[in-house]
Order: C-alpha cells, then structure tokens, then sequence
C-alpha cells in the first residue's frame, strides 16, 4: 500500500466511524436495565483498522473519530468519556492482538475493547462525581459489553472476510506480522 493509499484508507475508515458514531447516537438506548449504554458499532470501524493497520494508523482513526465525533455533536465531558475510553479500549486491544491469532480470535479481542471502554468511561465518572461508587455499574455494563463486543466482532470479522480490499490489506498485515515475528 502506497503512502496515498494509506492515508486515503485512514480518512475513510476514520469517516464511516464518525458516521456510524452520529447516526448510533440518534439511537435510543435499546437497554432499558443500563441507562446510556450504546452499542459501540463505531468499534467494526476500529476493529477492521486494528487488523488492516499499523498500530500508529489505528491510533491516528480512533483520534479522528473521536476528535471530529466530539466537534459535530459533542461536549467537553462527552470529548472526555470517550477519550479515556477509547484509550482504554485500544491499548486493550492492541495488548490482546499482540497475543496472536492462535490464541485470541477478532471476536475475543472486540469484547476486551468494549469492557476496557465501559471501565476507562466509568472511571472519567468516578472522577467527575468524586466517588467509586460509580464503579458499582461496571458488571452491568460489563454483561452488555460482552454482548456488543461479540456482535461487533462478529461484524467486523465478517467484513474483514468477506470484502476483497479488506481481506487484501488483513492477509497483508498477517503476511508482516509473520515476517516480523518467524524465528
């Protein structure tokens, strides 16, 4: 992929997770026993760049979405609840794919994300209202988040299957990945 490719592939990707953001917020909650609780289909967007991309591109479409997400409909404390779990849930993921395929599929790495960013947003919470008792939500949200996690893998590992550019640039991140760590 040349430089241009790439960084056309970054705006895309980073484009379609806005999208999908804005419109997923126009959605009610569909979770009547976890007020606020989303979907997090944004994260199929996430999840394709973390298997078709360096860490430093993912890095670059997880901080665009989240940027221009906050400007086109968001407020600071939105801005920071994101952020922290965006953070949250990218490293996660990034640490749970450097595992390797054999031992952690696409579906078990979209459920670590989707915990770890229920745990970084009610952390920022905990912070705002000054005291851990906000932290008493997280196995609700972890029970969601285990749900959404594997509907977004599924997703995404769908995609990343099934549309031929996807599954070009995926078997070229395996083919580095590879070459990298072959002993």
């Amino acid at each position: 992929m040349t430089n241009n490719q790439r960084l056309v592939y970054i705006a895309l990707l980073a484009a379609q997770a806005v999208i999908i953001g804005l419109l997923e917020r126009a959605i009610p909650s569909p979770f009547v026993i976890a007020p606020g609780a989303k979907l997090g289909l944004a994260n199929i967007i996430t999840c394709m760049a973390l298997y078709t991309l360096h860490t430093k591109d993912v890095a670059k479409v997880v901080t665009i979405r989240i940027t221009l997400a906050a400007l086109l409909g968001g407020t600071i404390s939105s801005f920071m609840y994101s952020a922290l779990g965006a953070l949250f849930s990218f490293i996660g993921m990034w640490g749970v794919k450097k595992l390797g395929p054999s031992r952690v599929s696409l579906i078990g790495v979209s459920v670590t994300g989707a915990i770890l960013h229920n745990i970084g947003q009610l952390t920022i919470a905990s912070w705002i209202a000054q005291t851990w008792t906000v932290l008493l939500y997280l196995p609700v949200l972890s029970f969601i988040g285990i749900l959404t996690g594997v509907a977004v893998g599924i997703v995404a590992n769908y995609l990343l299957n099934h549309v031929e550019k996807l599954h070009y640039y995926r078997s070229l991140q395996e083919w580095e990945y590879k070459k990298r760590y072959s002993f």
